[in-house]
């Protein structure tokens, strides 16, 4: 079975009343353990299409199925469920919380599902040190370079063991030689962990990382 399916996806936005067509008629399947990045020229709906498969946001039409269940006719509270028991995001601005410090930003999701106190310290301290960034944890992201606040995003993206990691541009504010290392460490969690990681982007040194590739053009698949 497909970890993730999409049926006939559409998505349209109104932009000043004026109807704009952000995807069309995207089929796709993704399997357990993928390494897809998701690519195209600005524009094309990569973004979109993340977010829609990712339940952050809804499709205008079609299906989105997720081990065989339709998730677009679940309740917000149900996609708040799933999006923290299994799923994981890493997006372009970080998106840490800026009064929390690396180790409170992991631990937060973890928080949210119950786990006690002592075992969320353990677990983010544990990732923290495979991430290598264990003498950044009680540092708040001010005081981090930007490929530190991504390395502590993708920690607190894979620290409830989310089946799905969808990463929406994760090198674009940093330097080829950051990015290069980032990108290492999601290829060896993708394969040490068997996470599956889904990306958006149109970074070169992302795409060519890719085991799979697909191409977006003006929201639809490009085929060619």
């Amino acid at each position: 079975m497909d970890l993730i399916k999409t049926e006939n996806l559409d998505k349209t936005y109104s932009d000043n009343g004026v109807p704009v067509e952000a995807l069309k008629d995207i089929n796709l399947s993704f399997e357990r353990g993928e390494f897809t990045v998701i690519a195209g020229p600005s524009g094309s709906g990569k973004t979109t299409l993340l977010n829609v498969i990712g339940a952050l946001d809804k499709p205008t039409n079609g299906k989105i199925f997720l081990e065989g269940s339709d998730i677009t006719i679940k309740k917000r509270k149900e996609l708040s469920a799933l999006r923290l028991n299994k799923f994981g995001f890493v997006f372009q601005a970080y998106n840490l919380i800026p009064v929390l410090s690396a180790i409170e930003n992991i631990e937060f999701s973890m928080m949210l599902l119950g786990i006690p106190e002592s075992e969320r310290r353990s677990k983010a301290l544990s990732l923290l040190d495979e991430l290598e960034i264990k003498d950044l944890a009680y540092k708040r992201p001010n005081e981090m370079s930007g490929g530190q606040q991504q390395r502590v995003a993708v920690a607190r993206a894979i620290v409830n063991d989310p089946e799905i990691v969808f990463a929406d541009e994760p090198t674009a504010n940093l330097d080829s030689v950051t990015g290069g290392k980032l990108l290492d460490l999601m290829e060896k969690m993708n394969r040490d962990k068997n996470i599956t990681f889904i990306f958006s982007s149109h970074d070169n040194q992302v795409i060519e990382r890719a085991k799979r590739l697909i191409l977006l053009r003006d929201g639809k698949l490009d085929l060619k």
